[in-house]
């Protein structure tokens, strides 16, 4: 079998692997620099159970539409997640406890709400889909869909990039100096909220978090700056759905959970061979410490 066959031939011959290679790059290109500042603010765990709560919302389109109406479930699934993160904002500052605990409890209430709804009104394979995604079946309206969270992503992140910065490193100064720490901290749940109702529309809300946070991580063992973190994210989410979609189209393999394991064969050979990995931290000390007990 030629590289033609292996690489090209899936994407010429088929409009939906084409379709699911647009939206796989339109989903990095948005998830990979939200995911970055997400693992720096440090709330990768928060970004889970946001994946999760927008579930009620998406279940909630399914009835509505009767059936898997990627558009309907997305709007509903973006209403349910800013429901949570509004709710969960207004528990952490009028209650004990921590915004991270707010949120767990949240999203479990509403992970076992969207199950029980669309357990009720579909079937097990409505379920499935729902969960584990549907990035073979993306039509054009969910295309567009994608395509325009991507575009106010980027727009959004340029326009706040500095206060996020400033967030990450020192969130007292900015609320001292500028005041506006909690409109910031909202809009980029807003942002995390739209990535996960794109993240929806391919992967299933179980795993739509981890076209966010596995390419955000791969980008901190590669690269030292933000800007370049950033683009190591995207890329290697861009790679992640085109290897993914090729091997779970040669081995007739599901898409999504393939996508996800490519990301994370990448993130393993990052940990070994990366910079910050392994092998240039750990083998050369050894070898050093081994150089110095022979000379002595």
């Amino acid at each position: 079998m030629s590289i033609y066959d292996l690489a090209v031939a899936p994407f010429y011959d088929y409009g939906f692997m084409r379709r699911a290679l647009v939206a796989s790059v339109g989903l990095g290109l948005g998830a990979g620099p939200v995911g970055v500042i997400l693992m720096l603010r440090r709330m990768s765990l928060i970004g889970d159970a946001m994946s999760h709560a927008v579930l009620p919302g998406a279940a909630i389109g399914f009835m509505i539409a009767g059936g898997l109406s990627l558009p309907i479930m997305g709007l509903g699934a973006l209403i349910a997640g800013l429901s949570v993160a509004t709710l969960s904002g207004i528990v952490s500052r009028t209650t004990a406890l921590k915004e991270d605990a707010s949120f767990a409890s949240f999203y479990l209430a509403s992970l076992a709400l969207g199950v029980l709804l669309i357990s009720l009104k579909g079937s097990n394979i409505d379920l499935l889909h729902v969960l584990f995604g549907t990035i073979l079946a993306i039509d054009v309206q969910a295309m567009y869909l994608i395509g325009g969270i991507t575009s106010v992503t980027l727009i959004l992140l340029a326009i706040i990039y500095r206060p996020l910065v400033v967030e990450c490193f020192d969130p007292r100064f900015l609320r001292s100096v500028h005041g506006k720490g909690v409109v910031y901290h909202g809009l980029f749940l807003l942002l995390v909220v739209l990535n996960l109702v794109a993240g929806f529309q391919t992967l299933g809300t179980l795993m739509a978090v981890g076209m966010m946070m596995l390419p955000a991580v791969i980008s901190q063992l590669w690269a030292k700056t933000l800007p370049y973190m950033m683009m190591v994210a995207t890329l290697s989410a861009a790679l992640s759905g085109l290897v993914g979609l090729l091997i779970s189209f040669h081995l007739n393999l599901a898409s999504g959970p393939t996508i996800i394991l490519t990301a994370t064969v990448f993130y393993l050979l990052s940990l070994v061979l990366s910079p910050a990995g392994i092998f240039y931290k750990y083998l050369p000390k050894q070898r050093s410490l081994q150089t110095m007990e022979n000379n002595q």
